[in-house]
């Protein structure tokens, strides 16, 4: 089954590529208009993304909404992650401003978690939504050359996203549990539409 991905993050096409080619879902991207991320939740704003794409090109549309939940701020960055030291930031931008943030929060208190959800809109209206968490906490400083985002400062066991191999990170990650519950759901979806 063929997918259009309604994201403008090359690093999401590859991570979404790597995840889901073994389970035979083909994911494509196209020119998509930019869709304001205006939800609470990263439910809201997976289905605005996913339903703006389905919309756009008349195909079943996949699309996440992702960020990390740091518990000694009450849960920031949040949904605001992208966007936590501004617009047009960079990730080293929006690290250093978390680290700044928790400048004298000790090691054992920097617990937080990834969240990822994913939606998919299908033309007929039906909607599939599957969420991923992955439990961690924040590095003192930046570690490993790999992943994107926040990958270097968020630590699961004693390593970084960023210091993993893809294949370490894709097990525990927020966004490979999210889409290995999405495969499950989508399975079951289309054993449902088979039967109608």
């Amino acid at each position: 089954m063929q997918f259009v991905l309604a994201t403008h993050n090359a690093n999401k096409v590859r991570e979404f590529s790597r995840i889901l080619e073994p389970l035979h879902i083909k994911v494509g991207t196209a020119d998509l208009p930019e869709v304001a991320e205006t939800g609470t939740t990263f439910e809201e704003n997976a289905y605005l993304k996913a339903a703006s794409a389905c919309q756009a090109t008349g195909k079943p549309a996949i699309a996440d909404d992702s960020g990390l939940c740091v518990h000694a701020l009450n849960g920031q960055p949040g949904v605001h992650s992208a966007r936590y030291a501004g617009e047009n930031a960079t990730d080293a931008d929006r690290i250093a401003k978390l680290l700044a943030a928790l400048r004298e929060v000790p090691a054992k208190d920097r617990l937080a978690k990834f969240v990822c959800v994913i939606c998919c809109v299908f033309p007929n209206g039906d909607i599939l939504t599957s969420r991923g968490e992955c439990e961690g906490a924040i590095a003192a400083s930046p570690c490993g050359q790999d992943g994107f985002g926040y990958d270097p400062v968020f630590l699961v066991g004693d390593k970084t996203f960023a210091q993993m191999s893809s294949s370490e990170k894709d097990a525990v990650s927020h966004r490979g549990r999210a889409l290995r519950v999405f495969q499950s759901d989508l399975q079951l979806y289309q054993r449902k539409q088979a039967s109608l």
